[in-house]
């Protein structure tokens, strides 16, 4: 090996290298307003709200993530969340109520605490500061409860510029 080697410090310090991106679900995310199976977007009808659960085309939503949310300016009972949600339990991955934002919550905080961290037990982690994609805040907070008490120490960012954020 010559003087002039380069090395890759970083590689050779331990560290692990963490995206929470990783755990995000793949799938398609779909939003369903319940205003658009009320009469004139205001009203529900009973008879009119179940003949368009009914002819819900299941196809449309196999394998989607569904969020349930109601723009109207109108009171829809209860009942009327546990008819659709029964009838797209069938194909859905997951039905939540709220908005998008919502959903992706429940989705990263079911897989962060269904995730199994245990090949980071006594390493030095680095969670990774940017992703392409949208990850909730929540996220952040619930990986570093998991972390806390496996791992030797906690750094967020990127290997050339982190914050250290606890060492065990």
């Amino acid at each position: 090996m010559s003087d002039l080697e380069i090395k890759n410090k970083i590689a050779e310090s331990g560290l692990v290298n963490f995206d929470l991106a990783q755990l995000l679900p793949k799938g398609k995310r779909i939003g369903i307003d319940l205003k658009d199976f009320l009469f004139q977007e205001l009203i529900l009808k009973e008879k009119d709200f179940r003949e368009k659960i009914a002819a819900i085309n299941l196809d449309e939503y196999k394998d989607c993530y569904i969020y349930i949310y109601n723009s109207a300016d109108a009171i829809v009972p209860l009942w009327a969340y546990f008819l659709i949600t029964a009838k797209l339990t069938e194909t859905a991955k997951k039905i939540v109520f709220g908005n998008r934002e919502d959903l992706e919550v429940l989705l990263m905080h079911n897989a962060v605490q269904t995730y199994d961290f245990s090949e980071l037990i006594d390493k030095r982690v680095l969670v990774k500061g940017c992703s392409d994609q949208s990850i909730p805040e929540n996220a952040y907070i619930e990986l570093v409860e998991q972390l806390k008490p496996l791992v030797k120490s906690l750094m967020f960012g990127e290997a050339c510029s982190n914050v250290p954020i606890f060492k065990n």
